[in-house]
């Protein structure tokens, strides 16, 4: 919420700096999220009175001697019209800073700095300025608009800061409520707090006026859905007179963003601003039947808005109808159909207490929203109901835009706005702060807060204020019990009074990770260290996804949980499998040209163990792998499994596996230590096709949750071998159903000086019988006690060609 420090001086003499102020109102738990000047883009500009103004010939520049007081005299070269001798404008001296403006003046392009110059021969020594060069307006100052020179007052001193004159010193904060504070969503509110923390007075608005006997004859109010509309006051103002609102209140409402249409529609904007109540006015000679109804929309009924859109209601929507029509949606914004014209002589003032829900639900199924939607939605108090309605008709006086007639009706159902009592214990206060606040600054605060403290003993009775009241969901107040008075205490108190300590109960902990924390970490830094990035997804994903990878009717991982609200459909299922989210992940990357990379998720699956569920599900930590490209294959997939294995200290084993959305020649189970812990394999063609994937995908799932029981295994090391290596390379022919693990599994409980077996070649066609294959490996022998000449090494072969020939009928390929 932008809040002008001008403004707020109307009701607080703020007697310290912006900076200090910004600082107090942290402390006291508004969050400025900004602090700027109006005109922080510009320095160095000052009042120049033109001494003489002689014109360039057959050119539309003039020649002047500008008298910039204590700066001196200089020659400025200026193009404008209204530039005149004595005139008094705005001077940006060498080295100022300005704004940059389009062709035509009026559109900002940036900062510029103004620098010494020659216009048609002649010496130029700084600019003057027009109002759109200042970054003013003409609701910000009066002649701003004009597309020229602005003109400064008659009385300004040349020299004098311009700045000062023209208000662009001025201090803006933007400050960031919370949810539990709609009561400060105004200059009103804000000044309240800032009055508390400055120990100043409060300046209230002025709000009197005075009636006339003049009456509206019959009108009435009806009010028929009083739980959606607790209050609604409307007061007829007759002789209205159109016309522009008076310079300081135009530019109040442009400093929090708000431009000025006429007197009549400025004043409810002003009173939203200035009070928090957002208002309306009805012209009189639009409303038929002599009366204002508040009820539920019918279903289809149609309204159209002040924005000229049309809107198809139902009964879920409240609206403000005349004796015939909608003529407002409640909360939101006003009809098209009674709309303040510049033909208006008489208006029907609107201040009302709306529910927060409705408005909210009403905005958003409509997707109209506005300033008054969005201040209601936050929470409307009736005491600001009464107070905005009495300070827009003291404006309509002070404007002298219309008169105050006596016909004023107030349907509510009967909530006080008077402050309401309440009791708390100090010593319960003080012990939810933990520390010992004395009673009487405990009174001194609460009184500044305008709670009216009184103590008899332990017990505090307080007053709480009206606008404090009903201002949370379900009719709570905000102040309401003794953690809210702490809450209310401590945030003037000044936080930096509480000390820490530990609780009477509290135990000092070593913290850190656990096991599961740091195996998981762990694992992810060895997949980075592969070339594998991080990815996470949604804990949702679609039906069709299942359809995508073919699961049968029977499959486990149908066997999901609906979301009862889903965001849409793509994400109304809980998963069940991590795959379908990786291979769309890699789907999306190709056709954004990425056609190659690694990529991994950790995150849980969800697996019910009944539907509809009647307990919690099973949630299992699930890691996925996938990788795409030229580059990537089956071994490469096999590979960062391996890596994985040997980070954890431990041997992966394979077996062929038939998997609905795998290649079915190039997909394996992975077993540790025999116990089943996942899959890898090729993506099956069709569905690639069907992702529209330009490069073979690969994809790997491990039950992590298996997995940690090794999460801390203990690392054996063991002394590097003294003697050297011996390696062979040996080719075998066998059946084609024969696999790699088999082979290499036969081969390590053979020999136990087996260090390392790499398959790198495997054949089938000539010089090999139908329906065999050759498989190619490398094998590493490691010497422990004695070095190995080539004759052991023979034997330690033989054996193993041996004991391949027992299990599985291999032949050494000649």
């Amino acid at each position: 919420m932008l809040v002008p420090l001008s403004w707020l001086k109307e009701y607080v003499d703020i007697d310290v700096t912006p900076q200090e102020l910004e600082k107090k109102l942290f402390d006291g738990g508004f969050e400025v999220e900004e602090l700027y000047q109006v005109g922080h883009d510009i320095d160095k500009i000052v009042v120049g009175l033109v001494e003489t103004c002689e014109p360039i010939p057959e050119t539309h520049l003039h020649v002047c001697q500008v008298n910039a007081g204590e700066y001196g005299t200089m020659q400025i070269c200026c193009g404008a019209d209204n530039v005149q001798a004595g005139g008094k404008y705005p001077v940006a001296l060498v080295g100022a800073t300005v704004y940059a403006t389009a062709k035509d003046h009026k559109t900002i392009e940036g900062v510029m700095t103004i620098k010494k110059g020659k216009l048609r021969g002649f010496e130029s020594y700084g600019m003057l300025c027009s109002g759109t060069e200042l970054g003013l307006t003409e609701d910000l100052y009066p002649g701003a608009g004009y597309n020229g020179l602005l003109e400064m007052p008659a009385d300004a001193q040349p020299g004098a800061d311009v700045k000062a004159i023209t208000g662009l010193d001025d201090w803006m904060f933007d400050i960031s409520l919370t949810a539990n504070r709609p009561d400060c969503q105004s200059i009103l509110g804000i000044a309240r707090e800032v009055s508390a923390m400055l120990e100043k007075p409060l300046k209230m608005p002025s709000t009197d006026y005075t009636e006339t006997e003049v009456k509206k004859d019959g009108f009435k109010v009806s009010v028929e859905a009083p739980d959606l509309c607790p209050r609604y006051s409307a007061h007829y103002v007759y002789d209205v007179k159109m016309g522009e609102s008076p310079a300081w209140m135009k530019r109040r409402l442009a400093l929090v963003g708000i431009g000025s249409i006429s007197n009549i529609v400025d004043i409810t904007n002003y009173v939203l601003k200035e009070i928090g109540q957002p208002m309306h006015a009805f012209d009189c000679s639009y409303l038929e039947g002599n009366e204002i109804c508040v009820r539920r929309a019918h279903e289809g009924e149609k309204i159209v808005t002040l924005d000229e859109q049309e809107y198809t209601m139902s009964p879920a929507n409240l609206v403000i109808c005349d004796g015939v029509k909608p003529v407002a949606l409640a909360g939101v914004m006003g009809g098209l159909n009674s709309e303040i014209r510049d033909t208006t002589e008489s208006v029907m003032f609107e201040a009302a207490k709306f529910a927060r829900d409705n408005v909210r639900k009403t905005a958003r199924a409509l997707g109209k929203s506005s300033d008054s939607s969005s201040r209601f939605e936050k929470g409307v108090d009736e005491y600001s109901t009464v107070l905005g309605m009495k300070r827009a008709l003291h404006l309509i006086e002070e404007l002298g835009c219309g008169k105050v007639s006596s016909t004023h009706v107030d349907v509510n159902v009967g909530n006080s706005i008077e402050p309401q009592p309440m009791q708390v214990s100090i010593h319960k206060v003080n012990s939810v702060l933990g520390i010992e606040v004395p009673a009487e600054e405990i009174v001194r605060l609460m009184k500044n807060l305008n709670f009216n403290p009184t103590v008899e003993g332990d017990v505090l009775t307080l007053q709480v204020p009206a606008y404090r009241e009903d201002m949370l969901p379900e009719g709570e107040n905000d102040v309401e019990r003794y953690p809210d008075v702490a809450e209310e205490v401590i945030r003037m108190y000044g936080y930096d009074h509480i000390k820490s300590t530990f609780m009477p109960s509290a135990q000092v902990t070593a913290g850190g990770y656990n096991k599961e924390q740091k195996g998981e970490l762990a694992l992810k830094r060895t997949l980075c260290t592969m070339g594998a990035y991080e990815c996470m997804h949604y804990s949702f994903f679609s039906p069709s996804d299942l359809d995508l990878l073919k699961f049968p009717a029977d499959a486990k991982e149908r066997f999901a949980i609906q979301i009862m609200n889903p965001i849409n459909i793509d994400l109304s299922l809980m998963r069940t499998t991590l795959a379908a989210s990786m291979l769309n992940a890699i789907s999306r990357n190709e056709k954004q040209g990425i056609l190659d990379g690694r990529l991994f998720e950790v995150a849980n699956i969800f697996i019910p163990k009944n539907l509809p569920l009647t307990e919690y599900p099973d949630e299992r930590k699930t890691l996925c792998v996938g990788t795409f490209g030229a580059k990537e294959s089956f071994y490469t997939m096999k590979g960062i499994a391996n890596g994985i294995a040997d980070s954890l200290d431990v041997a992966f084993t394979y077996e062929p596996i038939q998997k609905s959305f795998l290649h079915p020649y190039q997909a394996v189970k992975v077993l540790c230590e025999g116990e089943e812990i996942g899959y890898f394999g090729k993506v099956a063609y069709d569905i690639q096709d069907k992702l529209s994937m330009r490069a073979s995908a690969y994809v790997m799932e491990l039950d992590l949750e298996i997995l940690s029981k090794w999460y801390d295994k203990k690392r054996t090391f063991i002394p590097l071998p003294k003697f050297a290596e011996e390696k062979r390379d040996l080719a075998f022919v066998m059946d084609k159903a024969i696999t790699c693990g088999q082979i290499e599994d036969c081969i390590r409980k053979e020999n136990k000086y087996v260090k390392e077996i790499k398959l790198f070649d495997i054949y089938e066609g000539g010089q090999i019988p139908e329906g065999k294959k050759s498989m190619a490996f490398s094998i590493t022998f490691v010497p422990k006690d004695e070095a190995f000449d080539d004759a052991r090494v023979q034997k330690f072969v033989d054996k193993i060609c041996a004991k391949l020939n027992e299990e599985y009928g291999v032949e050494l390929r000649a």
